[in-house]
């Protein structure tokens, strides 16, 4: 069975979320965003009306689904699972990049808005944050964790994960991400039943 082409529009939004994870979302405009999918310009205003704020909320929904589809696979399979497929599929975006890619979730999260309201792209990556800990949670609870610690521990993960991919790129190297999941393998390991 052969893969589904991408719309242009889920196109412009793959396209945003590789310049954000790359630039950050204040270092990237809207034009950069449409040259990078190659896609025109006007499109892009066709889909994203709203302009940059809008497209920036649909990058980082995107990521954050794609991560969550990848997670909710592969903790079938447990915990363990679920941790070693989040950091492989971060070790492949940083390694294939050359170092130059993270998450544009995180890229979002950190950048200080333009306003003092609470942007949209802000509070997708916030929900983005809390799926990925509540995948992450279940499974640990699924498999003997007192619910209490597996909600902790999934934001130690999501958030030592993601601190990390930051390491990588600075070090030019996946060394962070090894040490990382050793560290956190031997902490779920503690905490489950199986």
């Amino acid at each position: 069975m052969t893969k589904p082409t991408p719309t242009a529009r889920e196109r412009i939004v793959a396209g945003a979320a590789d310049m954000i994870s790359r630039r950050g979302l204040n270092a990237t405009s809207i034009r950069e965003m449409a040259k990078h999918a190659r896609a025109p310009l006007g499109s892009t205003y066709h889909y994203f009306p709203e302009g940059k704020q809008q497209l920036a909320t649909e990058a980082v929904r995107y990521t954050g689904e794609w991560v969550a589809r990848a997670l909710r696979k592969e903790l079938e399979a447990g915990p363990v699972a679920g941790l070693r497929a989040f950091l492989a599929l971060w070790r492949k975006i940083v390694v294939d990049s050359d170092f130059r890619a993270g998450c544009p979730v995180l890229a979002v999260s950190i950048e200080e808005p333009a306003t003092d309201e609470t942007p949209a792209a802000l509070t997708a990556a916030a929900d983005v944050f809390t799926e990925w800990e509540r995948l992450l949670a279940a499974s640990l609870h699924e498999h003997g964790t007192e619910r209490e610690q597996a909600a902790q521990l999934a934001t130690l993960i999501v958030a030592a994960v993601e601190g990390t991919v930051a390491m990588c790129r600075a070090k030019r190297s996946t060394q962070p991400l090894d040490d990382t999941a050793e560290q956190l393998q031997a902490l779920i390991l503690a905490t489950i039943k199986d």
